[in-house]
């Protein structure tokens, strides 16, 4: 094992498989000549070259939709986006095209194309910026939505949705592109739709995926594990498919659950995961399930607002108390 930076993890996923198989490229803003506009493609211009790591122009619906139709024709692209905010300009070729084809043509084409880039807030960049789309996405039949928490995650994933067969939004978070975490040398694979047990307890499940795991989900379990409360953590990292036996697994054996996710409240993963929970394991839940959700609102600006606005430690903390009555 080795420490390398979530960015590295990521590259090197793309490095292997384009090396494995000359149907995949790269295609975005930035991704050629300035190294990805947070390095995440650097070097990769100088080993594959201009025809298959493509710069594009701020162009969203139309490199998508060109990305799309080289799937269906047999290449196996890798879209980046600047931002997932930016992808609402191209939302029409991710789910009216990419997501729908297999159905629409029986069977006959396949859209086998990942589609990756930022999601969420990652600090002052407004309103505009700073959006999560994970519940979006996975509300469409067709897709698969992966959220990868760490850079050993974010590695074997990201390898298993090039090589999907069914197109995948693929979200990272600008704030742990510098996060370093243990990565083995060479080639492996995590299967798209397993969650992880993080940590094993008794007390209380939280549920959570993506940057609030190391963000929030973690300091806040330090410091209930300092009032005696013992919490087991799920990282889903998948949000569709939803690995839900392992959810309702914790849960029958902890009786509580708590679900920490960056989004707001309605229509929510949380919301989907409250239900299934109640309806799954209701007889073994000894306080309603709880979310620490986003408030209801536009991203402030103001670095206080944002504070109040997002999932923090605290809300977390006060969460899992409520359940747990301390």
């Amino acid at each position: 094992m080795r420490q390398i930076l979530f960015r590295e993890a990521l590259r090197e996923a793309m490095n292997e498989e384009m090396r494995l198989d000359p149907r995949v490229y790269l295609m975005g803003e930035e991704v050629a000549e300035y190294n990805g506009a947070y390095k995440v493609s650097q070097g990769m211009l100088d080993e594959f070259g201009p025809e298959r790591v493509i710069d594009t122009p701020i162009a969203e619906l139309g490199f998508a939709g060109i990305g799309v139709g080289s799937a269906m024709n047999g290449l196996r692209p890798i879209i980046e986006f600047m931002t997932f905010n930016f992808s609402l300009v191209a939302i029409d070729q991710i789910i009216n095209s990419a997501a729908k084809i297999l159905s629409m043509s029986a069977g006959q084409y396949s859209s086998p194309i990942v589609f990756r880039g930022p999601t969420g807030s990652a600090g002052q960049l407004g309103a505009q910026h700073s959006q999560n789309f994970e519940n979006w996405y996975a509300n469409t039949p067709g897709l698969k939505v992966v959220v990868p928490a760490n850079p050993y995650d974010a590695k074997g994933l990201l390898k298993s949705s090039i090589r999907d067969n069914d197109p995948v939004i693929f979200m990272e978070s600008e704030m742990m592109y510098s996060d370093k975490g243990e990565v083995p040398e060479g080639e492996y694979l995590i299967p798209i739709g397993k969650a992880e047990v993080k940590k094993i307890g008794k007390d209380v499940t939280i549920v959570s995926f993506g940057k609030m795991i190391s963000r929030v989900v973690l300091p806040a379990i330090e410091e209930l594990a300092k009032m005696g409360i013992d919490v087991e953590l799920i990282d889903l990292r998948t949000v569709r498919p939803i690995d839900y036996d392992t959810v309702i697994e914790s849960v029958k054996k902890t009786n509580r659950c708590v679900v920490v996710e960056e989004a707001w409240p309605l229509s929510s993963i949380a919301t989907e995961l409250t239900y299934m929970i109640q309806r799954k394991a209701f007889d073994y839940l000894d306080a309603p399930v709880l979310r620490v959700n986003n408030m209801d609102v536009s991203l402030p600006y103001a670095p206080t607002l944002i504070e109040v606005v997002l999932p923090n430690i605290k809300r977390t903390i006060e969460a899992v108390k409520t359940v747990t009555y301390r």
